[in-house]
């Protein structure tokens, strides 16, 4: 990757630093990474300079014991970056959920290796921290969204109707003030909900873009029109097999289709031009996403079981419109609100 390139996420990375998860100069760093991909040889570089004085630990090069030993040296509000191509697997230790029971700070890249040539660079644009933006839009939005008694997506002709209040929103902006865990999965930008009443919610809507099975961003040559009834994904129109085989997975082990998130991504590194492989991290894209499936950790509904919800597949909607209650909030690819 460029100069240029590396020397930007620097510039990134040091704002993140200090502005999003507040690292200060006194506080330690240690920075964990593998060399397996272009886009972590460029952001390891970028945080050599964003962080100079942290430890660099290559995952590959060390035992797992010495990676857990590096962890259990650090101190309370220290902060652990984890650089990865993959996904970092240490047996049974779940790296973040530990690191965060230990009062670190984390700052995860994950599945690098998904996003090769100008990818990369959408990536280390998705990186840039505007606290204005991020901190006014995003509280805004939730305030907005905490008060709505319904809301409705226009994907350009088609209407989905959420015709309940919605869940308490909650943010990934790098605003963790009144939180348990400071960071996560970068990067960042994103206020997410769903309907109070799931069922109701119904109408139809186009998808540009699913996560396949290999959690990876499909997008067909048409967009894919749901429809949903009773909150309930009851058909699809212009499928594709790949997109038809994922709802026949989920409907094997849970039976039916439920529509559950509504997201409100906010990075504008990504749009339906920019897209990167990687299904996590495009979930920022600044428009509407929405999962398909039983499972949301996050707001517990009585009609399902833990144990029993298991998928939770992210899909894009072409986004023209989106309104709360009567005000148009979304316009002309950008959040409308303040």
């Amino acid at each position: 990757m460029a100069e240029s390139e590396v020397e930007r996420a620097a510039r990134h990375l040091a704002d993140l630093l200090a502005m999003a998860v507040e690292h200060g100069p006194g506080q330690a760093a240690l920075i964990v990474y593998d060399t397996r991909c272009d886009l972590n040889l460029a952001l390891t570089e970028a945080y050599r300079r964003a962080a100079p004085n942290a430890t660099f630990i290559d995952f590959d090069s060390v035992t797992p014991e010495a990676v857990l030993a590096a962890f259990a040296a650090m101190a309370a509000a220290d902060l652990v970056v984890l650089i990865q191509s993959t996904s970092f697997r240490l047996e049974a230790f779940r790296i973040r959920i530990e690191l965060f029971k230990r009062g670190l700070k984390v700052i995860e890249h994950v599945h690098l290796a998904r996003m090769p040539g100008a990818q990369g660079e959408y990536y280390i644009d998705s990186l840039a921290y505007d606290p204005a933006y991020y901190r006014g839009v995003g509280h805004a939005l939730k305030a907005r969204i905490d008060r709505a008694q319904s809301g409705r997506v226009d994907s350009g002709g088609e209407q989905l109707v959420f015709g309940s209040p919605f869940e308490s929103a909650k943010l990934n902006i790098g605003d963790y003030s009144g939180m348990n865990n400071i960071g996560g999965q970068f990067p960042l930008g994103e206020v997410f909900t769903e309907a109070r009443e799931l069922e109701a919610v119904n109408g139809r809507v186009r998808i540009f873009v699913f996560g396949d099975t290999s959690f990876h961003v499909n997008r067909p040559d048409t967009p894919i029109t749901l429809i949903v009834e009773q909150g309930r994904v009851a058909g699809a129109e212009n499928s594709t097999p790949e997109f038809d085989n994922m709802l026949a997975i989920i409907r094997a082990h849970e039976g039916e289709v439920w529509l559950r998130e509504l997201g409100f991504g906010m990075n504008r590194a990504f749009s339906r031009s920019r897209l990167v492989d990687d299904i996590g991290t495009y979930e920022r894209m600044c428009g509407i996403h929405l999962s398909l499936g039983a499972k949301h950790g996050v707001y517990a509904k009585p009609q399902f079981k833990r144990k029993d919800a298991r998928y939770h597949v992210d899909v894009f909607a072409v986004t023209e419109a989106v309104y709360l209650d009567d005000e148009r909030i979304y316009q002309d690819g950008a959040w409308q609100i303040a």
